[in-house]
């Protein structure tokens, strides 16, 4: 589990991190999400204990990182933007001599040829690592992250460099090691969080704007409903009848092609009309061509918060049946 409370770093005048709070339960993925320059790096490398805190606190696996930062470093693992590899070792030298510091006293190579296997750079086992393309030194540098099977995994851009196959799989990985491990996930890729993440926290120059999960966050955000429509009758009859629809608040007709016209159409906030919606059209014996629940994307919700500057933080909506792991 790891805890951040009012932490904030200052570098004389400036503040790159200012009063972030957050949570990440036992087993959980948070995804850390922000612009360039918002404070993700710096507020990692202080849960790390790379960095100190000009003031706030900070839990990891219930040790406080700054007074005792031995214990906390010990159920840690991290991968930083720029994978932390010697280049005049090989990959399995290299493995082992990271396995041994971080305190694996027993069965060291298996546990090396373990994580060599599970993070896809066995094939690599002999080669130094300057010689290792882009995408094998991050994986590398994940294999290091996990080599002593640490309570908290801190992950900064683990899928850059990757190619498309990779980062499926490092994905996977990753999903995996959620429940034995808790996960902070710091990525510029946004549907990399909607498709691994349980929780998102959002920062934008240095505080907090927005801690929810992504589908309450899309619920949260958008507010009304809104399905999209699309037939091939009368673009003005098709209009009338969705309106008329009880629960639909507003229809929007986009650009026709041809004889098919496309509607969005916006109904009440928890409201799902599509068979209703559906009904209107097929029972005058028109054409249903595509109907479809519009959600606010990741990447929509993630501009919306960080370019809103007058509103508050988006806190995180109460959860009344929310388990805790042990």
């Amino acid at each position: 589990m790891i805890e951040v409370d009012h932490l904030s770093k200052r570098y004389g005048p400036f503040t790159a991190v200012d009063d972030v709070s957050f949570r990440v339960e036992s087993g959980q993925i948070l995804g850390f999400l922000g612009p360039n320059g918002a404070g993700k790096t710096t507020t990692m490398r202080i849960i790390t204990g790379y960095m100190p805190a000009t003031s706030g606190k900070a839990t990891v696996a219930g040790y406080d990182v700054f007074e005792q930062p031995l214990e906390a470093k010990r159920r840690t693992g991290y991968l930083p933007e720029t994978p932390p590899l010697y280049p005049d070792m090989t990959v399995r030298e290299y493995l082992t001599f990271v396995a041994k510091i971080k305190g694996v006293r027993t069965h060291v190579k298996d546990r090396v040829n373990e994580v060599m296997k599970r993070t896809w750079v066995a094939d690599m086992a002999d080669r130094h690592c300057a010689k290792l393309s882009k995408g094998y030194k991050q994986r590398v540098g994940l294999a290091q992250a996990i080599i002593h099977n640490p309570d908290v995994l801190v992950l900064d851009e683990p899928t850059a460099g990757l190619d498309p196959k990779q980062i499926i799989e490092t994905r996977q990985l990753i999903r995996e090691l959620a429940g034995t491990h808790t996960i902070v996930l710091s990525t510029h890729i946004l549907p990399e969080v909607s498709q691994t993440c349980q929780r998102v926290v959002i920062i934008n120059k240095g505080r907090v704007v927005a801690v929810d999960s992504p589908e309450n966050l899309t619920q949260r955000m958008q507010g009304a409903a809104t399905v999209f429509v699309q037939s091939d009758g009368p673009a003005m009859d098709v209009q009338s009848a969705l309106q008329n629809v009880s629960g639909v608040t507003r229809v929007v007709p986009s650009e026709p092609k041809g004889d098919v016209a496309s509607f969005e159409v916006d109904t009440e906030k928890g409201a799902d009309l599509r068979r209703e919606l559906a009904a209107a059209i097929v029972t005058r014996g028109w054409g249903l061509l595509e109907l479809r629940s519009m959600r606010m994307s990741l990447e929509d919700i993630f501009l919306s918060v960080i370019t809103d500057e007058a509103s508050e933080p988006v806190a995180a909506a109460p959860v009344e049946e929310e388990v805790t792991h042990a």
